[in-house]
């Protein structure tokens, strides 16, 4: 967590209309810890993004923004990936490839497939 925050009581939280959130221990960066999140919007789900303006960004970042500018405006997303404990920043060529394959790995997950 980070510094000076707490987690949230799992019986606070208030359920979201069409979106189910999974996670898991993928030992990114310390082992025992759930540091993946996996979200899955129901069809019809609207989705937009923000992003740094800086020139150099990460692989995740360039993989989102062509997926959003690929679909619908706001449409046809149906999950996102998140990841703490690592920036995923310049990692170059492979960063992308391993940035498409976690999109297809969780597309296959949920019966769907990747825009690539």
């Amino acid at each position: 967590m980070p510094v000076n925050l707490s987690a949230p009581d799992p019986r606070t939280l208030l359920p979201v209309a069409g979106v189910t959130l999974g996670i898991a221990q993928a030992g990114i960066r310390k082992a025992g810890r759930k540091d993946l999140l996996l979200i899955r919007l129901d069809e019809g789900a609207r989705v937009a993004g923000v992003f740094t303006r800086n020139r150099f960004c990460a692989a995740p970042v360039v993989v989102c923004r062509q997926h959003l500018s690929m679909v619908d405006p706001g449409h046809g997303v149906r999950a996102l990936v998140i990841n703490t404990g690592v920036a995923n920043a310049g990692t170059g060529k492979d960063g992308l490839v391993r940035a498409r394959q976690t999109c297809t790995e969780a597309a296959q997950l949920l019966g769907g497939t990747a825009t690539q």
